[in-house]
């Protein structure tokens, strides 16, 4: 089995190369690197130069759009047998692949999130209203889409490539999880989701979502649950 990972990177010239070296060190899975470069500024592309023999692919947007326009062009162009998100922010560990690919190779899943709330792995404490939104935001997407997710805003989401490429991704930013999430459950799909680690950052160190993107989701959950297809 065959698995795209799909690298969404915007100004993150601190820690591609980390993550390029991390995912190919995982050498037991036959992986496909998919870097799609939101338009960064901060000296990332400087460094593609050295990656292109470490990736399968690098597109480069020609304006800065967000994670999910930037997620839909990866999907476009993946063709391994599953696709996988990896943000390039070393906040998830690509080790723990194995643990969402195994509910599909045993053919029991089309699609599986990677919870940040569940399982024994490492988890760095850090932001308390970070914790209580994203419980806010997954409560409300579940009560729309009647799953049981602990975690809807997690960046590890696996498909099988044909379910996530018949998808129309709409959001271009950060709106992505509630999209996907609304639309998968619409569709008669074997939803899983396993434990993972979870190595959070600051803002100081990177981290870019906020408050309008919080106020994005919630519209979201509304919109694609109850208006759209």
């Amino acid at each position: 089995m065959k698995l795209s990972v799909v690298v969404p990177v915007y100004n993150e010239k601190d820690t591609v190369e980390t993550i390029i070296k991390t995912l190919r060190a995982v050498n037991d899975i036959d992986m496909e690197i998919i870097i799609v470069d939101d338009y960064s500024t901060d000296g990332t592309r400087d460094l593609y130069p050295k990656l292109e023999k470490e990736v399968d692919q690098i597109i480069l947007h020609e304006k800065n759009m967000g994670k999910g326009a930037a997620l839909r062009t990866g999907f476009k162009h993946a063709k391994g047998d599953c696709v996988i998100v990896q943000d390039a922010d070393l906040e998830y560990d690509p080790n723990e692949f194995h643990l969402l690919l195994r509910p599909i190779i045993n053919g029991k899943a089309d699609v599986v999130y990677g919870s940040r709330f569940q399982g024994s792995g490492p988890h760095r404490v850090l932001f308390f209203w970070h914790f209580v939104g994203n419980k806010m935001l997954t409560l409300l997407s579940n009560m729309f889409t009647n799953l049981n997710l602990t975690d809807m805003e997690t960046c590890y989401k696996l498909f099988k490539r044909e379910v996530i490429q018949n998808i129309r991704i709409e959001e271009n930013r950060f709106g992505f999880e509630p999209e996907i999430t609304a639309k998968i459950a619409k569709r008669n799909l074997r939803i899983y989701e396993v434990g993972i680690s979870y190595f959070g950052r600051t803002y100081a160190e990177g981290k870019k979502i906020g408050m309008k993107d919080a106020i994005r989701a919630f519209y979201c959950i509304i919109k694609y649950n109850l208006f759209a297809k």
